[in-house]
């Protein structure tokens, strides 16, 4: 089983920036699938952006031109880079796996890591 371990949230003001990283073990990580993904208080857990394997990416709406996923397959890493944060971007931020050519579909994703908070202040 693949553990995912965040890391790199915390607290900014609104317009700021954050880098998320997601370190995985395993020797196959360049083979998956990685995603991002976040959760509001009350709220679903939502999708942010995803990178396959060749490196083809998408993002959620909300997030295009200010988010940017990357991953490192020496490293065994995923990185989120959040620049020109809101407020609603407040959320627990999760990195998650998928064997498919997987997007936002949840259950697609068969690993998650603990989560990261993210809180934006206006």
């Amino acid at each position: 089983q693949v553990q995912l371990v965040e890391s790199g949230g915390g607290l900014v003001q609104a317009g700021g920036s954050l880098r998320l990283s997601c370190a995985a073990s395993g020797r196959t990580f360049s083979s998956y699938t990685m995603g991002w993904f976040r959760q509001a208080p009350g709220k679903e857990r939502e999708f942010v952006a995803r990178i396959w394997s060749g490196g083809s990416i998408s993002y959620a709406d909300s997030v295009k031109g200010r988010f940017t996923i990357s991953r490192d397959n020496a490293k065994n890493t995923v990185d989120l880079q959040m620049n020109s944060l809101k407020p609603e971007d407040t959320a627990v931020y999760y990195c998650a796996r998928s064997r498919l050519f997987a997007t936002g579909n949840r259950s697609a994703y068969d690993s998650w890591g603990q989560g990261t908070q993210v809180t934006v202040s206006s």
